[in-house]
């Protein structure tokens, strides 16, 4: 049979079409999310889940899951109050970071200054921790003594051999505070007694807690110790936590008249770890009270799952005028999820990608972005990035992929 032009025109054409379709079909298939590789277990009917045991006296309170830094309860978060000796805690993330950056050294020989003692010793209403003034200890102790006994002596000594005062000291302590993210925190002191200009909020102290954990494990475990002793005096660790529930590693406690009972805590239970605040509570006990019923109502009805790790592929997509078809999609850091316990499953991850890509891409080069969905709101979103660069085709692929463009967009 004799085949004219226009016949093998209208084939050519179809042929093209049904390769576009075929082409497209599999687009659709690789820009749906990957299955999650955390896949849970299948659990009852959702919870219904009560309202937190809000703190009767508190100025302010909050619970946080420490791995995604979700505020899972709390009031007044933004509230700027005093922290009193949660202040330490800011004292203690700037130690370990100056530390870490080798201009301070675990055995330098402190020197507990007559201003430390007279202002932050013994002779004062406030704790301390009972080095001899004049006198010198390895950084290390020091630090533990400001730590553990909430020594304000320890805390202005420790200033003022980073710093070389305690006003440059405040300095540090601010600019570390918005490198880590506290919005509403001022610090002019060291050790946290009261003075004009020195704030915090619950919401900045679990994250300032938060940070401790992840960036200095080490400094954060001396807030578990018990006691500790300095010459003929031992003191015991103001955390009444610490001797009630086996899961709570830290974090600090603080008093004064002006800011209350204040306690940021932190407990851990199996993989999940959560921080509380209770600022401004009526006594040492109704603190201690207050913290571990918000901890023991957020480790009932909330969970942590790890959705996805780094430099694991979660998806794919089409790539025009590359030596390879399809980019390799992930996340730059571990992507990880607080929800009500028992509704895990019921996440819905949603890949937001550009309809069209071009190499050259690099690795590690931001894509687009996965959002996880319950109830029909984010629960929390993150970049993707290519897992692996692709690397721009030769000129006849190029063409080609230039007049296939063309012919999808006609």
């Amino acid at each position: 049979m004799k085949i004219d032009g226009k016949t093998r025109q209208d084939a050519m054409r179809w042929l093209l079409a049904s390769a576009c379709v075929v082409w497209m079909t599999g687009m659709v298939l690789a820009q749906a999310p990957a299955p999650k590789p955390d896949a849970a277990q299948p659990a009852p009917p959702p919870l219904s889940i009560p309202d937190a045991p809000e703190p009767a006296n508190a100025k302010a309170w909050l619970l946080m899951d420490e791995a995604t830094g979700k505020v899972l309860a709390g009031e007044n978060i933004d509230a700027r109050l005093e922290p009193a000796s949660i202040t330490k805690v800011m004292t203690s993330y700037v130690i370990a970071a100056e530390l870490k950056a080798g201009r301070i050294k675990p055995n330098d020989k402190v020197m507990m200054s007559e201003n430390a003692w007279r202002t932050g010793g013994a002779a004062t209403e406030g704790s301390y921790s009972g080095f001899e003034v004049n006198k010198t200890a390895a950084l290390s102790e020091m630090v533990k003594g400001m730590v553990v006994q909430s020594g304000n002596d320890a805390a202005i000594a420790l200033a003022e051999h980073t710093a070389g005062s305690e006003a440059a000291f405040a300095t540090l302590m601010n600019d570390y505070a918005k490198r880590i993210g506290l919005k509403n925190s001022h610090f002019v002191n060291a050790h946290g007694l009261s003075a004009e200009g020195h704030y915090s909020t619950a919401h900045d102290l679990a994250i300032l807690g938060r940070v401790l954990i992840r960036d200095f494990p080490q400094e954060y475990s001396y807030n578990k110790i018990r006691e500790f002793t300095v010459g003929p005096i031992t003191q015991r660790n103001r955390n009444l936590l610490l001797w009630r529930d086996e899961s709570v590693d830290g974090i600090k406690t603080g008093h004064h008249s002006g800011a209350g009972y204040c306690l940021l805590s932190s407990a851990k239970r199996g993989d999940q770890r959560l921080i509380s605040v209770v600022m401004g509570a009526r006594s040492e006990e109704e603190r201690a009270v207050d913290s571990l019923a918000l901890l023991n109502w957020g480790f009932r009805f909330y969970e942590t799952h790890r959705l996805y790790q780094p430099d694991i592929v979660i998806a794919t997509h089409k790539v025009w005028k590359g030596t390879t078809d399809a980019v390799k999609l992930g996340v730059e850091v571990p992507l990880l999820v607080s929800t009500p316990r028992g509704r895990y499953a019921e996440l819905k991850p949603l890949m937001d990608v550009p309809k069209t890509l071009i190499a050259p891409i690099k690795a590690g080069q931001k894509i687009g972005t996965v959002r996880v969905m319950l109830d029909g709101k984010p629960v929390i979103e993150a970049p993707l990035v290519a897992v692996e660069g692709v690397v721009e085709a030769g000129f006849f692929k190029r063409l080609w992929h230039e007049f296939l463009m063309w012919w999808e967009s006609v």
